[in-house]
C-alpha cells in the first residue's frame, strides 16, 4: 500500500514543500538539502545516479536546484512525480514572493519602507560578485574559455542582448573545440526552442498579458547558469530592450528573490505583479517555469546518453564562462546606479566582506544586514 502511485505522491510533495520553506543559501544549498533527504535518508536512488542527474541539468536551461527537484520527484513517482516535486518546491516560495510584492507595491515608496530597499541594493551587487569568483573558479578551465567569457562581457557592455551574448558564447565554444559539424541528435537539445522563442516578443513600452508570458517563457528557455545570471537577463528585456521597469526596481525584485527561500526565479512572481498585477505575477511565474518542466521530461531518460556527449559538454563549458562574463558585466552596469554615495559604499563594502569573508555568511543573512545597516544609516 506504502508504493501506490498515491502514497508516493503525497510523499513527494510533502518533502518538497519542507525544502521549498526551508531552502535558504542558493542552489548548492539546496542540492545538498536534496542529497540528505533523497539518498541518505529515503534512498530513492543511490549517489552516483544523483550526480548523474545534478550534471545533467547543467546541460539545460533553467534553474539547476528546482529541476534536480523535478527528477527526483520523477525517480519516485514518473511523470506524476515530476510536476508534484516542481510545484511543491515553487510554490512556498511563489506565495511569499508574491505576498512581499502586493507589499512593496502598496508601500514600497513610503519613507519608513524605502530605507530598506536602499539598503538592499548595494547588498545585492556585493552578493552576485560573489556568484561571479565562485563560478568563475569553476568555469574558467583554460585561456579559451577565459577570451570567451571576456568577450561576452565585452559584448554585453557594448549594448548586445544578453540571450544573444550567451548563445553565442555556446556556439563559439563549439566552433574551438571542433564540434560544429555535429550530428543533427547532438546539437538539437540546445539550439531549436531558444532561437525560436528569439522573435516571439516584439519591443514593446506597454505590456500584455501573453508579452508578459512570451518573456518570460524566453527567459526560462535560454536561462543557462546561476539563477543569478536571472539579472543579466532580466536587465537586458526588462529595462533596456521594452522599458517595463527602471534598473533599481529591477534590483528590487531580484532582492526579494534573494530574501525568500526557494528558487531565486521566484523574483518573476514579483516583477510579473509590479508590472500587471495579480495576473502578471500568475502568468510571468507560468512562463519562466514551463519551460524547466519540459526540459526535465525530455532529458530524464536521456541521461547517459547526454553524460557522455562531447559535444554537450563543450557547449555547456563555454556558457558556463559566457554567463559568469555578463554576470561580472552586469555588476559594472549597476554599480554606478546603485552606490550614489558614501553611505551605499558602506553597505556595499560590509555586504563584500561578509561574502568573501571567512565566515561563510549566507545570502540571505547578507541582505537581511543590507537592509538593517541602510535603516540605521537613516536613507531616505
Amino acid at each position: 500500500m506504502r508504493n501506490t502511485l498515491p502514497s508516493r505522491l503525497r510523499e513527494i510533495a510533502s518533502l518538497f514543500l519542507k525544502l521549498g520553506i526551508f531552502a535558504f543559501g542558493g542552489p548548492a544549498a539546496h542540492i545538498a538539502m536534496m542529497e540528505e533527504e533523497v539518498v541518505q535518508k529515503r534512498k530513492w536512488m543511490d549517489q552516483q545516479h544523483f550526480l548523474d542527474l545534478v550534471g545533467a541539468t547543467s546541460l539545460i536551461p533553467g534553474p539547476n536546484s528546482t529541476e534536480m527537484t523535478m527528477h527526483c520527484g520523477h525517480e519516485r513517482g514518473g511523470t506524476w512525480g515530476l510536476f508534484t516535486a516542481g510545484v511543491s518546491f515553487i510554490l512556498p516560495a511563489v506565495l511569499i514572493t508574491g505576498g512581499f510584492a502586493y507589499l512593496y507595491v502598496e508601500y514600497g515608496q513610503l519613507p519608513q519602507v524605502a530605507p530598506l530597499l536602499y539598503g538592499i541594493k548595494p547588498a545585492v551587487l556585493a552578493v552576485i560578485l560573489s556568484a561571479v569568483f565562485k563560478l568563475g573558479g569553476k568555469a574558467l578551465k583554460n585561456v579559451q574559455l577565459g577570451v570567451i567569457g571576456a568577450l561576452a562581457a565585452l559584448a554585453v557592455l557594448l549594448g548586445l542582448s544578453e540571450i544573444f551574448a550567451i548563445l553565442a558564447a555556446g556556439v563559439l565554444g563549439l566552433a574551438l573545440h571542433g564540434l560544429l559539424r555535429l550530428r543533427r541528435n547532438d546539437a538539437g537539445l540546445f539550439i531549436p526552442l531558444p532561437l525560436l522563442l528569439f522573435q516571439a516578443v516584439p519591443a514593446a513600452s506597454s505590456a500584455s498579458l501573453l508579452q508578459l508570458f512570451l518573456t518570460f517563457l524566453k527567459v526560462g528557455s535560454i536561462l543557462f547558469g546561476s539563477g543569478y545570471v536571472l539579472v543579466a537577463y532580466l536587465d537586458g528585456e526588462l529595462v533596456q530592450k521594452l522599458g517595463w521597469l527602471t534598473r533599481p526596481e529591477l534590483l528590487d525584485a531580484i532582492a526579494i528573490g534573494q530574501f525568500t527561500p526557494g528558487p531565486v526565479l521566484s523574483t518573476s512572481t514579483f516583477i510579473g505583479y509590479q508590472i500587471l498585477g495579480f495576473r502578471g505575477a500568475a502568468v510571468a511565474t507560468l512562463g519562466i517555469f514551463l519551460p524547466s518542466f519540459f526540459f526535465v521530461w525530455l532529458l530524464n531518460p536521456l541521461v547517459p546518453k547526454i553524460r557522455q556527449s562531447k559535444a554537450a559538454g563543450a557547449f555547456l563549458d563555454a556558457v558556463n564562462i559566457g554567463a559568469v562574463g555578463i554576470m561580472a558585466a552586469v555588476v559594472l552596469q549597476l554599480g554606478g546606479e546603485v552606490l550614489p554615495d558614501w553611505k551605499a559604499w558602506v553597505v556595499a563594502g560590509l555586504s563584500a566582506l561578509a561574502v568573501f569573508g571567512p565566515w561563510k555568511v549566507s545570502s540571505v543573512w547578507v541582505i537581511l544586514g543590507g537592509a538593517v545597516v541602510g535603516y540605521v544609516l537613516g536613507f531616505g
